[in-house]
């Protein structure tokens, strides 16, 4: 029996690519291959409840608590209360963290981070030891990835992780913290360039990192507008009437610095002064400084702008926002922070151009000029000039969707990652037991 432990740092309803990923592992992974997955995770929605008691979480009673697409979810409450020097000496305690070679100042920073759940570690430490055959945790730099180590101690299995590591943040890159990753048999990288850092810069061998890239479901993009729905259904609900045929900027993501949320906003007022018809769509959850920067756009121009939150949505595949994405004019995420970016993904599947930071890994996945365009991180005219000359072109900006659509098609559908990782699970866990 294929019996494997997934660790991520929160789940559904929990957004973001790093959960979506391990999903759709689960997922697919259960039905093709006849895998049993048991999905471990904290109870937070946001990060701020990683390791504060006002963040959000999800309630015992609510839906999606124990059960998402016909998964069981395993659910447990961080510690907030105990003192940071009693965690540390309940980690220390452990028989099984004396195996994992990290220094104290790494123990200490990845507990801080959260989320501390003893109770889960607790829990395994008394499991039967011969059930699981690997562990597969993400992303760096979280609590989950520890636990994950102590777990795959106790029970003698193999330990993978997909960090997404973000490599061009200089808040990742803190080697007492990025030592963790050395303790894991294997670590899955989106990118060359990723791989390429943790081995030229980091020291991890290179034959302990697997590169595979993300994925898609592009077919949903394909059937979105079917006969229940207007071909400009988004358009005509939340655009208003005299301007429903005005252009559209899409952005879906995390609204903060790093995605280049705030970015977009500050190109607004260039963006505007050569092209007027235009709204720009945020989708994602929202941060201070953006709500502040949001303000002054508003109080500066008269820019259509309009703001979804994961609260005005329904999950990955919401209509608002895949109607949002089949009829957007340019999708732009010009983020410095990830290590891939599969709202690229999703906006190729819907045949949409997309625009990106000259940044991190976002050279490796768009390809300048040819299904997209690459500007430099928080440049808001170079943003500027790059969405007015897709939004004033379109014969370009269905020459950068299709080339988009066809490399989605070739390289990048969740079936085709689910296919990779089933080998590299069978080659870790036969190894194993050799």
């Amino acid at each position: 029996m294929n019996n494997i432990l997934y660790f991520p740092t929160r789940y559904f309803p929990a957004i973001s690519g790093a959960e979506f990923y391990l999903q759709r592992m689960a997922e697919i992974l259960t039905s093709r291959y006849n895998y049993i997955i048991d999905i471990y995770t904290s109870n937070a929605v946001d990060f701020k409840a990683l390791r504060d008691p006002q963040g959000k979480i999800i309630a015992n009673n609510e839906k999606y608590y124990n059960t998402v697409n016909n998964l069981k979810i395993h659910r447990f409450s961080a510690n907030y209360h105990l003192p940071l020097n009693e965690k540390i000496i309940f980690i220390k305690n452990l028989e099984e963290f004396k195996h994992i070679n990290i220094s104290d100042e790494c123990l200490q920073k990845f507990v801080e981070n959260g989320p501390f759940l003893p109770d889960l570690i607790n829990f395994f430490l008394r499991t039967q030891k011969q059930y699981y055959k690997l562990i597969h945790s993400t992303f760096f730099p979280y609590f989950n990835l520890l636990i994950s180590l102590i777990v795959g101690r106790n029970f003698g299995i193999p330990t993978v992780c997909t960090p997404f590591f973000h490599f061009s943040n200089p808040r990742y890159l803190d080697k007492p913290l990025i030592d963790i990753l050395k303790n894991f048999d294997l670590l899955i990288a989106c990118t060359n360039i990723e791989k390429k850092v943790l081995s030229k810069t980091y020291g991890i061998p290179e034959k302990k990192i697997e590169v595979i890239p993300m994925g898609v479901d592009y077919k949903i993009f394909d059937n979105i507008h079917n006969t229940k729905l207007n071909e400009f259904y988004f358009k005509e609900k939340f655009f208003k009437e005299k301007e429903k045929k005005y252009k559209m900027v899409l952005f879906c993501g995390y609204k903060n610095f790093e995605k280049g949320a705030i970015s977009i906003l500050k190109s607004i007022p260039f963006v505007l002064r050569k092209f007027k018809k235009v709204y720009f769509v945020f989708i994602g959850p929202s941060t201070i400084a953006f709500n502040r920067e949001l303000s002054k756009i508003h109080k500066l121009t008269n820019a259509k702008i309009i703001n979804f939150t994961p609260d005005n949505l329904t999950g990955y595949y919401d209509i608002k926002k895949m109607t949002a994405f089949n009829e957007t004019n340019v999708y732009l995420m010009p983020s410095r922070s990830d290590a891939f970016g599969i709202a690229f993904l999703e906006a190729w599947a819907a045949e949409k151009p997309v625009i990106g930071a000259n940044s991190g890994a976002t050279p490796e996945v768009i390809k300048n000029n040819i299904d997209g365009f690459l500007v430099k991180f928080n440049d808001p005219i170079d943003i500027a000039e790059k969405v007015v000359k897709l939004l004033k072109n379109k014969k370009l900006r269905r020459r950068f969707g299709l080339a988009g659509k066809l490399k989605v098609f070739k390289n990048y559908t969740w079936d085709i990652v689910a296919v990779k990782t089933h080998k590299i699970y069978q080659d870790l866990i036969h190894g194993y037991e050799k």
